[in-house]
């Protein structure tokens, strides 16, 4: 008899390589490589950050930021010296062909948050990633979110599956909405009437303090669903976005518009990543500028 070894939720089994045929397979192998170390690198300094006080936890945090900016820049430099940067940290870095700045949508841009969720890493609380993005023509074609504290990757490409540790996964298949646990950040004006309508229809809400990893946590069920009204930049969405995305989450603003763009300003980007069955629904009530009546149960 043969045994069943039983699998997470969202995970998929695909023998070989699952990206082995993907347009950008060569430049995802080159950021997981590339995220992998930057890990190491805030893993060594983690340990230094649990022992010390507050005061001087925050200046070990703002060295390991540049320090992994500054791994990650050094290497797309070397590997890819033709193409644009845009760090959280450092800012924009112009390609090599005329025009080519970080953020006019032209050409290969390599977008990266070296440490997304400093007040978590700061902290001690073992909630943060490296995010790597490629974005080429104005759109993300290669995704990874490091984790460094489970040791694990998310990866994406704009024509192949979603990876987890190199087993590929999929978002939530849940069918009630009721059931649903959702990364939620909701701000600004009538937040507490949004926050409301979307708290009574789900199961829990909850905020992690990475959006990038929360974000990305969408393509294999961790969360259901990912919104947050604003304060999020470019940096902390190219890489989640795609790997929710391509996991089969429909991801928009929060205006059921795109939700990437190159350009727009820092902290000022909404996210919604949901399932297609219920994102419309989980749209209609963030949106809610009052109390929705509900006629039947969610």
């Amino acid at each position: 008899m043969t045994d069943v070894v039983a699998r997470p939720v969202g995970e998929v089994q695909v023998p070989g390589d699952p990206h082995a045929g993907d347009s950008h397979a060569a430049e995802l192998a080159f950021a997981l490589g590339v995220a992998t170390r930057a890990g190491e690198l805030q893993m060594e300094r983690y340990e230094r950050v649990e022992r010390i006080d507050y005061k001087s936890a925050r200046d070990v945090v703002t060295e390991v930021d540049h320090l992994s900016e500054a791994l990650i820049l050094d290497a797309v430099r070397s590997a890819f010296p033709g193409d644009a940067l845009l760090g959280e940290e450092s800012g924009e870095h112009d390609g090599g062909a005329a025009g080519q700045t970080a953020t006019s949508g032209v050409g290969r841009v390599w977008v990266v948050d070296p440490l997304d969720g400093t007040i978590n890493y700061a902290n001690g609380i073992p909630f943060f990633c490296v995010s790597i993005a490629l974005v080429e023509g104005g759109r993300p074609v290669v995704g990874v979110v490091h984790d460094p504290s489970r040791g694990e990757s998310f990866a994406a490409t704009i024509d192949g599956p979603v990876t987890l540790a190199g087993r590929p996964v999929r978002a939530s298949g849940k069918d009630r909405l009721s059931d649903f646990v959702i990364s939620m950040a909701l701000g600004g004006r009538a937040a507490a009437t949004r926050s409301r309508e979307v708290r009574k229809a789900i199961r829990v809400p909850r905020s992690m303090g990475s959006a990038a990893l929360a974000l990305a946590y969408v393509a294999n069920g961790r969360f259901d669903a990912f919104v947050q009204q604003g304060g999020l930049s470019t940096w902390d969405i190219a890489a989640a976005g795609l790997i929710a995305e391509r996991a089969g989450a429909t991801v928009t603003d929060l205006d059921g518009g795109p939700w990437f763009r190159i350009a727009a300003k820092s902290q000022s980007i909404g996210v919604l990543a949901a399932p297609p069955a219920h994102h419309a629904e989980l749209l209609r009530r963030i949106r809610a500028p009052e109390p929705i009546r509900d006629e039947t149960s969610t």
